[in-house]
């Protein structure tokens, strides 16, 4: 049985993820059916959890299932049962997920991939708390909260009759969506320093040695396309190397890419007259506190990012991979603004 204390911890401060919590907490005591919306590895696993253990269900049991990792007739029997007898191997009686989930909550992960079939007996489960286990004639009841998720397009799914659009209509009484890393600027330096001193503990080593201001760069240049899984597995990736290395300097290399090949040829860009200079980043200063530091790396990244596209504040933001809105309140928080016209 999950427990809370097993669960990886939620982290982040900025305004996106502190709005994303509380939107579960304001859902979570509502016994409704929720869908939970993301990329990969934006956490949907985690935001499951917390909406069962904010619940009045939070005693009893919390069951997963992903409906991707399953075929149909295998995934029918997980979810629902079978008696023996029901199919070639089916030995014994098996009880479902959602007669073990009674009481509690079904997590259904990668809900778009179950087919029309099993769609249907979901929704009746949803509907009216009732199923058959396959080979079964009894008519069984359970009370379970299903909390759906993907990171499928539902409504276009719907439209093109590939999701049952009943089913979708039940299940989206709340539709949470979260936020990609990418919008989520601030919280990379947090999460990174996180993932690198637990894998720095995993390593054995007495303490972490932190990151140098070009690796911090290199992080929050990045896209994130795996969100924070992937940014996870970066950091693990630069601690493991530097301990192999035992260096106790501060942390600067950061593969991006693991499957890049140190051969291939790399692409150049001729140099452009007149184009603005982005300012130096400085290095890491073990004098200054790790906050200042990451202040100091976004004034320079958003002044960069302003210079080099003319202080137009659009093409800046989307080069930086944030919004016009988030620009501008970077630049409102460090005082950045356009230099004086020179004559």
């Amino acid at each position: 049985m999950i427990s809370p204390d097993s669960l990886p911890p939620l982290i982040g401060q900025s305004a996106e993820f502190l709005a994303l919590l509380d939107r579960v907490s304001m859902v979570a005591p509502v016994d409704r059916p929720v869908l939970v919306i993301g990329e990969r590895g934006t956490g949907k696993e985690l935001i499951g959890a917390r909406l069962h253990f904010l619940s009045t269900r939070w005693s009893r049991d919390y069951v997963k299932v992903n409906c991707a990792a399953l075929s149909e007739d295998l995934l029918e029997s997980e979810l629902f049962g079978h008696e023996a007898g029901a199919f070639t191997g089916a030995k014994g009686r098996h009880m479902g997920r959602f007669e073990r989930a009674n009481g509690g909550t079904i997590f259904l992960d990668e809900i778009a991939n179950a087919s029309l079939r099993v769609q249907e007996k979901i929704l009746r489960v949803v509907e009216y708390g009732e199923f058959e286990r396959i080979g079964g004639e009894k008519t069984l009841t359970t009370d379970v909260r299903v909390v759906g998720a993907t990171n499928a397009d539902l409504p276009k799914l719907a439209g093109e009759g590939k999701f049952r659009a009943d089913l979708l209509d039940r299940l989206a009484f709340e539709v949470i969506n979260l936020p990609p890393l990418r919008v989520r600027w601030e919280d990379i330096p947090i999460l990174a320093q996180h993932f690198g001193q637990s894998m720095a503990r995993e390593l054995g080593q007495e303490h972490f040695v932190g990151f140098g201001m070009q690796a911090m760069r290199s992080l929050m240049e990045h896209n994130w396309p795996g969100n924070v899984r992937e940014l996870k597995n970066v950091v693990e990736r630069a601690v493991s190397r530097q301990a192999a290395r035992h260096l106790d300097d501060h942390i600067n290399d950061i593969v991006l890419d693991p499957f890049a090949r140190h051969w291939a040829p790399v692409k150049t860009v001729a140099n452009v007259p007149n184009t603005p200079v982005a300012p130096a980043i400085p290095t890491a200063n073990a004098d200054m506190p790790f906050t200042a530091q990451v202040n100091l790396l976004e004034r320079n990244l958003i002044k960069g990012a302003l210079s080099t596209h003319g202080w137009h504040q659009g093409r800046a933001a989307k080069a930086l991979g944030i919004s016009y809105d988030q620009i501008r309140h970077y630049m409102r928080k460090h005082d950045i603004k356009r230099p004086a016209a020179q004559n």
